[in-house]
């Protein structure tokens, strides 16, 4: 079970950028063709998780279908299946351009770390943005 090594993957991430502040959720886009069962993965996190800073953390999954282009006649859509051919002239000779991802796309947390004075005007969770690398409010 592959999504176990996966899990612990995202929790490094997110302990990692969370700096010790309690995690409320981490959103991962996750794609087809990487074949994670979104249910292994929950019960995964679930383990991984426990009895540290990330329990009780919501694990929140974006399935990216499979997408590609191929290259005998140049036509760009989904791959739905098994094998992974062009949907217009049926060939196998076909670029993937979505579908492998697994990104940590954002974390939610708490602004002030455990024993740090939360300065912030309210005590709403700031987030963490992968395309920024910034916490957003």
């Amino acid at each position: 079970m592959h999504e176990l090594s996966v899990a612990a993957a995202i929790a490094e991430v997110a302990s990692r950028h969370a700096g010790g502040r309690t995690v409320h959720r981490v959103d991962v886009r996750v794609g087809y063709l990487r074949q994670v069962v979104p249910s292994a993965l929950e019960f995964s996190w679930q383990m991984v998780t426990h009895e540290t800073s990330l329990e009780g953390a919501a694990l929140v999954l974006e399935e990216v279908p499979a997408r590609g282009s191929c290259r005998a006649c140049g036509h760009s859509g989904l791959l739905p299946g098994f094998p992974l051919c062009c949907s217009a002239c049926g060939s196998l000779d076909v670029a993937i351009t979505a579908g492998e991802e697994l990104v940590v796309e954002a974390i939610e947390l708490d602004a002030a770390a455990p024993g740090e004075i939360d300065r912030s005007a309210d005590s709403n969770p700031h987030q963490w943005s992968r395309a920024t690398g910034r916490q957003t409010a």
